[in-house]
């Protein structure tokens, strides 16, 4: 039978208010699912159940965080119902028409109601990126674009109208909670929202939070809301603890007494506050519901050993509040977690690279080892250790450091610094510079080749039109870059300084980029020299043409290298994770207030929950200190992450990862004879 491999808890989660006929209608269900208890096989089995014991098919809504995740649900729920129902399964599955994500279903439901909430059912609908366009027309209208001191960008802008109408927030509390550094534009984006939202209705525009909005507000009017709730006899939630307050809004609208509503979920795993995500939907739901609302919860895990999720169990048992669950696993092992403490981050990427290649040895594909770090800029460090010992990886969640644009710009001023005859470096920087096209461009570093001293030739060249004081800063970097007055690494902090406003201007996401430009100062720090620091990482120049990190095809294996919010969902033979220290989980960015500090906490749960086999915390003792050489002593010390106090330290096996030592034998014998290679080389083709 297709319901025997299912564990007691899964069955009772799969059968819950289904009789024979398929007809009874449960009251609300959620579903707390930990990591690795089999959630989605829990819910496909549970939609399939209905579809073989009668219900009919259209008239199940079934709504997932993703439209990969509802064809993966899809494909189940056939399998399930072959075992039952033989050919006819096919027919059966296709007929579940109501299968997507929020944002999609509301898409079809608004078309369907477009006469009575007044909207042209034609509506175009745009993404993301055609949003942010329209949003910057309407504030360059409005003037916003020319203000005396500098306005949100077009990016700042939707991310904050996004947060408010998915958070179904006042805008004012919203800009003190997300977007303090934007509070004093509070009259000019009301404004500029305002206009946004005329201009969408005179264009016959709906954008991504309109597909919900809309929704939300059509079933507010309660006639509405029956008739829609009264087309589904089945309402079923994936991933609840990623909903919104106004998605929410719709489930209760549309079954306000949660008859045939089911959800999912893990209260654990609540880490997307960032998209307006809420856990107090999930946590809430057996009061919105009461007394009718039933829980089950899946707490047999299938992923990891006991012994990494004893240590799992034990960091949130501290939140502030949750569902109470335990892990459990039939899977023993001796070996519990390692908390790894080393000197620098240096030390973490060598620690790391030397263990991944250990496992490799061991017959552990790279593929099947994982490094999680709580934000993309962390993991810079390691990627040029993995770059340097020729260790292949993709990275998720974020630009791959070595080849993002920000990173190549920095790195092609230091070397057209180094040496100005460099023109791939030069043609790229110059393009840099407000009004330096390409043919500019070319011509100057032409002019620089033709003189014996490139550096002066550049100085002595009148600005080209348009490019004004920009020219200018630009020549003077260079020749102070070049001199070498200011030492290294305070030479990478120079141009750092120099490329902050362009990168302001290029890139709509510059915050973010410029702690990936803090990082390249951290990992400047380790080497003694900028010669040496541009030989060991320009050796292979990165010439991707796109910033999102991409899968190295031409290496049949590869480690992963992943942001915890990538990580989700996702599991690996042996896990490692970066900076478990205080300021990077929780990141410093993120203690403003209790819910902020649990969201961290989820975190480092959900990291530690990808874990088969294996599992490392790594505790780097202290960060250098931006612009300062690894040799020198200013620096901070990192304190091990407060969501792992010594009372938890018996979870673990606490240990150190010594600093490999310098061999200090080498050969001093002097150096005096002299061979002209360039001569050979030219003659080589004599």
């Amino acid at each position: 039978m297709y319901l025997e491999k299912l564990n007691p808890q899964q069955r009772a989660a799969v059968e819950y208010g289904t009789l024979t006929d398929g007809t009874h209608i449960a009251g609300p269900l959620l579903v707390i699912a930990g990591a690795g208890s089999g959630k989605t096989n829990t819910l496909a089995h549970r939609v399939a159940h209905l579809i073989v014991k009668g219900a009919d098919p259209r008239r199940i809504l079934l709504m997932t965080f993703s439209r990969r995740a509802a064809t993966e649900m899809a494909r189940r729920v056939e399998r399930i119902c072959a075992q039952v129902l033989g050919s006819n399964s096919g027919i059966m599955v296709d007929a579940l028409a109501w299968s997507g994500t929020f944002h999609g279903i509301g898409a079809r439901l608004l078309r369907d109601y477009a006469e009575q909430i007044g909207i042209d059912p034609a509506f175009t609908i745009h993404d993301r990126e055609d949003s942010a366009d329209l949003m910057n027309l309407i504030r360059h209208e409005l003037g916003f674009s020319k203000m005396e001191s500098r306005f949100p960008t077009k990016g700042t802008c939707l991310a904050i109208y996004s947060r408010v109408v998915n958070s179904e927030g006042e805008l004012g509390l919203v800009l003190r909670d997300a977007f303090p550094w934007c509070s004093a534009w509070e009259d000019q984006l009301r404004e500029l929202f305002g206009a946004y939202v005329e201009a969408k209705q005179n264009q016959n525009i709906l954008d991504y939070d309109d597909l919900l909005l809309y929704w939300a507000q059509m079933v507010s009017e309660p006639i509405i809301a029956e008739d829609i709730g009264s087309r589904f006899d089945h309402v079923l939630v994936d991933e609840y603890q990623d909903t919104n307050r106004l998605q929410a809004s719709i489930l209760l609208a549309l079954k306000p007494g949660g008859q045939g509503l089911t959800v999912v979920g893990d209260d654990a795993q609540s880490i997307y506050s960032f998209r307006a995500a809420t856990v107090r939907n999930i946590l809430d739901f057996p009061a919105a519901f009461s007394p009718s609302a039933n829980i089950i919860t899946l707490d047999r895990n299938y992923r990891s050993t006991q012994t990494i999720l004893a240590a799992a169990n034990a960091v949130i048992d501290l939140a502030s509040e949750r569902f109470t669950k335990n892990l459990w696993t039939e899977r023993q092992s001796a070996q519990r977690p390692r908390l790894v403490t080393v000197r620098d981050e240096t030390e973490q990427a060598r620690y790391v690279a030397d263990k991944v290649l250990e496992n490799r040895e061991e017959g552990v594909k790279l593929k099947q080892q994982s490094v999680l770090f709580r934000a993309s800029h962390h993991s810079g460090a390691l990627e040029v250790e993995l770059t340097r010992r020729n260790i292949p990886f993709v990275k998720f969640g974020g630009l791959k450091f070595l080849d993002s644009a920000h990173v190549k710009d920095m790195m092609a001023a230091l070397r057209f610094a180094q040496n100005p005859r460099d023109r791939v470096a030069g043609f790229r920087l110059m393009q840099l510079l407000p009004g330096v096209g390409p043919s500019t461009a070319q011509r100057v570093i032409d002019q620089m080749a033709a003189d014996a001293s490139p550096m002066q030739a550049l100085a002595d060249l009148p600005a080209p039109p348009r490019s004004g004081e920009d020219w200018t800063a630009f020549v003077a970097m260079l020749q102070e870059v070049k001199t070498g007055k200011a030492g290294w690494p305070a030479e990478i902090g120079l141009v750092r300084e120099w490329y902050s406003p362009h990168l302001e201007r290029l890139h709509e996401d510059a915050s973010t980029r410029q702690a990936d430009l803090l990082q390249l100062e951290q990992i400047a720090g380790g080497y003694p020299s900028r010669e040496r620091f541009l030989t060991d990482l320009t050796l292979d120049p990165p010439d991707a043409t796109s910033d999102q990190a991409g899968v190295p095809l031409l290496d049949e294996d590869y480690l992963i290298l992943s942001t915890i919010h990538s990580a989700k969902g996702q599991e690996w033979t042996r896990v490692f994770m970066l900076n478990v220290v205080d300021g990077c989980i929780p990141s410093d960015l993120a203690v403003g207030t209790s819910a902020e500090i649990e969201e961290e906490r989820r975190l480092l749960y959900v990291a530690m929950t990808r874990a088969r086999d294996n599992l490392d915390l790594v505790v780097p003792q202290r960060f250098f200190t931006h612009g300062q050489n690894a040799q020198g002593d200013r620096h901070v010390y990192a304190s091990r992450t407060r969501f792992i106090p010594a009372t938890l330290l018996q979870f673990f096996e606490v240990t150190g990862w010594p600093q490999a030592k310098a061999n200090s034998g080498a050969s001093h014998q002097a150096r005096q004879v002299r061979v002209d290679v360039g001569a050979r080389m030219r003659g080589m083709w004599r």
